[in-house]
């Protein structure tokens, strides 16, 4: 099952790459990967388009949540672009309370508590073209509140 913006600011030429990952841990000692992850944050990765305070955001929402949640290695929790072994996903979704970007962080850290395995591909975020971005301060805040809950939880 693939997770991505439908304003195609997740490029699908990333998909294969994903679909790679997953298919090739199945062949190795450290066993199979049940979620690829699309990164920004590892080499290779990026954002174009975006302004200094949305990356400043993102990096510190990121690093919050590294910091304080056991995250299975896992270096974009706020990023939406996934490929979810559906067994995975079916388990995990029931149990996810957070809204917004906090959803996303969550189903990382309740996977990795139920021993799901997370991998990654370095992927470049193009910011959108039309419309406008979510972020803002109720979103920040509800996603500070679905960090503190989780860290309190989990």
């Amino acid at each position: 099952i693939i997770l991505m913006d439908a304003d195609l600011s997740h490029h699908p030429k990333f998909i294969p790459m994903m679909i790679e990952v997953m298919d090739k841990s199945s062949k190795t000692k450290t066993g199979k990967v049940d979620i690829v992850s699309g990164t920004r944050y590892k080499r290779g990765g990026g954002v174009a388009g975006w302004d200094t305070f949305r990356k400043l955001t993102s990096c510190g929402a990121n690093f919050l949540a590294t910091f304080l949640l056991a995250t299975g290695g896992a270096s974009d929790l706020t990023g939406s672009f996934r490929l979810y072994e559906r067994a995975a996903i079916v388990k995990i979704l029931p149990q996810v309370e957070s809204k917004g970007y906090a959803f996303q962080m969550e189903i990382l850290v309740r996977a990795h508590n139920d021993g799901y395995k997370i991998g990654e591909v370095p992927i470049t975020f193009v910011d959108r073209i039309y419309g406008e971005s979510k972020l803002g301060a109720n979103e920040i805040i509800m996603y500070l509140k679905g960090l503190l809950q989780l860290f309190f939880t989990t």
